[in-house]
């Protein structure tokens, strides 16, 4: 059997596309496996768990479906929907998990992470996660009315794109002291994360030992998913 890991879906009600196959990969791909992790960006945007979007909708049945076959699913918060809480989980029966957090993947320690915390070049961004992932920041924008948060939602995109256009590549990828950093402090193997949109897979040199960095792809063009299994983790596009 088969632990299937993705993220950096960025679902939302304009690109159907997407959503579909997700929903085929639900269907199929992780009906089969072993677990599901969806380690964040699921969604584009995320102002909070009763917002009563028809598209989220019809992705939360088909979690709650998933998760009701026997197959658990597992989730990470991203840069986008850091704002998915109790109510979600509830819903699609899914399990919040903490970033990063450790696993063992037939015999090998493995971090998960979103991978954004890794970024540390981009000093204005890190200013922001740390503000927006404040337990007393979310629970002021929870209280605002539902409109309020989605025009906010629509803003923040706004800007993020702006910033991204003048923003030099490299400051957007993750910082490799960073990587080997977190590898060290955790004593695993593998680091496998998303966040960039950049897949591939990395050697890490520790001086005392090599671990492996594994990066998941976004889904804006086709799939990118790690099958792990008693061969180890491969990192496979999707085609749509």
């Amino acid at each position: 059997m088969t632990t299937l890991f993705i993220s950096d879906l960025h679902l939302e009600a304009d690109r159907p596309d997407i959503g579909e196959q997700f929903l085929k990969f639900l269907k199929t791909d992780a009906s089969e496996a072993d677990d599901l992790y969806i380690l964040g960006d699921l969604f584009e945007a995320w102002v909070g768990d009763d917002d009563p979007n028809t598209h989220y909708f019809t992705i939360k049945r088909a979690l709650r479906k998933l998760v009701d076959g026997g197959i658990p699913v597992y989730f990470m918060h991203g840069n986008r929907d850091f704002m998915i809480g109790g109510g979600f989980a509830n819903e699609t029966g899914v399990k919040i998990l903490k970033d990063p957090c450790k696993v063992s993947m037939y015999g090998q320690k493995v971090l998960l992470s979103h991978g954004d915390k890794l970024c540390t070049d981009d000093v204005q961004y890190q200013k922001i996660r740390k503000m927006t992932r404040d337990p007393e920041w979310q629970a002021t924008m929870r209280a605002k009315p539902l409109k309020d948060r989605l025009r906010m939602a629509a803003e923040a995109r706004r800007q993020s794109l702006e910033q991204t256009l003048n923003l030099s590549m490299n400051i957007m990828d993750v910082n490799q002291k960073a990587v080997a950093e977190v590898i060290r402090k955790n004593n695993v193997d593998v680091l496998l994360h998303g966040h960039t949109h950049r897949p591939g897979v990395h050697t890490v040199d520790l001086g005392n030992r090599k671990a492996k960095r594994i990066v998941l792809g976004d889904w804006y063009t086709q799939g990118s998913v790690v099958r792990w299994d008693s061969r180890g983790p491969k990192l496979e596009k999707i085609p749509r």
